[in-house]
């Protein structure tokens, strides 16, 4: 992938600037499309800065018949050349109600995924972009899920994690007996968790979360 910064180095190498900073020319569809394995298509993408240099960088969803993966390329400028490389890579549930939300917004990646069918979880993730030792990672700010009836046959759950602080808020979704049909919110919980660095591709899964926070005592 870092043999983009080649490519794009030559691609901007007859051309005048009057400023010193070269432009960043963004990645194609056509480079997206160029990754892909037999079998596989791009679901959705976004475009923004993540990394704060002012360059912008792609997040995109990469789908085949059993596998989602999220993929994100930040931007890099060195002393020779300019281009994009791996930030970092989420695997998403693999049978989706329509394609992944995503949105860049003041260095904030936001990951909004529904799967299922009848019974659906809706997960949404937040990730901002970190400078490590060894190379630029994503890493997890916050996780809320939710599992639920789309046609209110049963009871859900529903949790918010700010991965940053560690302040997490569950709830039990109760079928409503009265008026319209929907949910009651009951039992509401406000607890602390550990504080700890999670980057995307150790992200935990959504449902097994909130499972494992609507046991927690």
């Amino acid at each position: 992938m870092r043999s983009l910064g080649l490519i794009a180095a030559i691609s901007l190498g007859g051309m005048a600037h009057a400023a010193d900073r070269p432009v960043m020319p963004p990645i194609t569809d056509a480079m997206l499309n160029d990754w892909l394995e037999l079998g596989e298509e791009i679901e959705t993408r976004a475009d923004g800065d993540l990394n704060g240099d002012g360059d912008t960088d792609t997040v995109y969803v990469v789908a085949s018949p059993d596998a989602r993966t999220l993929r994100v390329m930040l931007s890099y400028r060195s002393e020779v050349d300019i281009g994009h490389e791996p930030g970092g890579e989420l695997k998403l549930e693999p049978l989706p109600i329509g394609p992944a939300a995503l949105t860049i917004a003041k260095g904030v990646l936001t990951i909004r995924d529904l799967n299922g069918g009848t019974t659906a979880l809706s997960a949404t993730y937040r990730y901002r972009a970190v400078r490590t030792a060894e190379r630029p990672r994503m890493r997890l700010i916050g996780l809320d899920a939710t599992v639920y009836s789309r046609t209110f046959a049963h009871d859900g759950n529903e949790m918010s994690w700010d991965v940053a602080t560690g302040d997490t808020i569950t709830t039990q979704l109760k079928v409503a007996t009265t008026g319209d049909r929907g949910y009651d919110k009951l039992h509401t919980r406000k607890f602390r968790q550990p504080v700890s660095t999670i980057y995307m591709e150790d992200t935990p899964g959504a449902e097994e979360e909130l499972v494992r926070l609507t046991k927690a005592k």
